[in-house]
């Protein structure tokens, strides 16, 4: 695998993001991206509740943006350069501010493949300590996989742009007499998961540790995001922005139907390990009782399962 810098990274993010401005042919077949306020300064584009195609261009996951004083954070950015750029559209039709901000609340490629589009001067990229590094690990393979099911014109100017300014434990940005608290969380549903809270309007962004409609994917540890889940529940939130989901949910209760999922999902993988039965009988029957509760359960439920035996077994 070829070293990935933060510094060729970031070059190549800003050529690709240039050559995409550049071309209004591009720009055309760029995906939608129309936005919701859930709260004053605060918007919100959700994604769709499919696999990345090139009909949808990537815009599987929600994006949002935070207009303070005197700049934009933007907290995760699509699952293309396409995405990023419909997204830089919606922000220039709303503020003339500039983005000083881009946050990612972890590392998956629907959330952070938008990066190339906003690649600037002013623009520093946030994001956990963990995940320059994790996505390192997975870029040719994740790049691979896009150019696969985007296609060649839906991908065009894609590439991955690590973040440079990463969270340890917590940090603050201030947009200008508005403040985001971000917090690097323990491994649940990967090692690299962020939130975001806006103090001014205690707006949390929990990204993929909250799913809603669509089923949640475990590339972390369940016992971690069951932990996770009941320490957030105790934090207040006016109100909450799932990764994948509405543009705002209420809190804790937005929580109640994932925490059932991974708890089935527990639950049904321990005892199945306490049969004695395989890990191939666990992903034909685990969960099934969640099968109706969640868009593309048939994709990533067996995914799910193998990942919990896995951890499940050796406890």
């Amino acid at each position: 695998m070829p070293h990935l810098t933060r510094r060729s990274v970031l070059q190549a993010g800003a050529a690709s993001a240039a050559a995409g401005w550049t071309s209004s042919a591009q720009a055309n077949l760029d995906p939608v991206v129309e936005t919701t306020p859930i709260a004053p300064g605060i918007f919100v584009s959700t994604g769709l509740h499919e696999l990345s195609s090139p009909s949808n261009g990537g815009h599987i996951a929600n994006v949002s943006f935070v207009v303070g004083d005197a700049a934009v954070a933007v907290i995760d950015t699509g699952g293309s350069a396409g995405v990023g750029r419909a997204l830089l559209g919606a922000i220039a039709r709303t503020t003339d501010r500039p983005v000083r901000y881009v946050i990612n609340t972890h590392m998956h490629p629907d959330h952070v493949f938008g990066n190339a589009a906003l690649v600037g001067p002013q623009t520093t990229f946030v994001g956990h300590a963990k995940l320059p590094r994790a996505l390192a690990a997975r870029s040719e393979r994740y790049l691979s996989i896009g150019r696969q099911e985007l296609g060649p014109e839906a991908f065009a100017g894609t590439t991955i742009v690590v973040p440079t300014r990463l969270v340890d434990t917590s940090l603050t940005l201030d947009l200008g007499g508005r403040q985001l608290t971000l917090k690097a969380r323990k491994t649940a549903h990967t090692d690299n998961d962020l939130t975001i809270r806006d103090e001014q309007t205690g707006t949390v962004f929990l990204g993929d540790l909250l799913f809603s409609a669509r089923i949640p994917t475990l590339d972390g540890s369940i016992k971690g995001w069951l932990q996770i889940l009941a320490e957030l529940k105790n934090e207040p939130a006016d109100r909450v922005v799932p990764g994948h989901g509405p543009p705002s949910m209420s809190w804790p209760d937005a929580m109640a139907a994932e925490d059932r999922y991974l708890e089935t999902i527990a639950g049904d993988v321990r005892q199945l390990i306490k049969e004695g039965r395989s890990l191939t009988d666990a992903m034909r029957t685990a969960g099934l009782s969640e099968h109706d509760s969640w868009k593309l359960f048939n994709e990533f439920n067996a995914r799910n399962v193998a990942a919990a035996f896995a951890e499940l077994e050796w406890e």
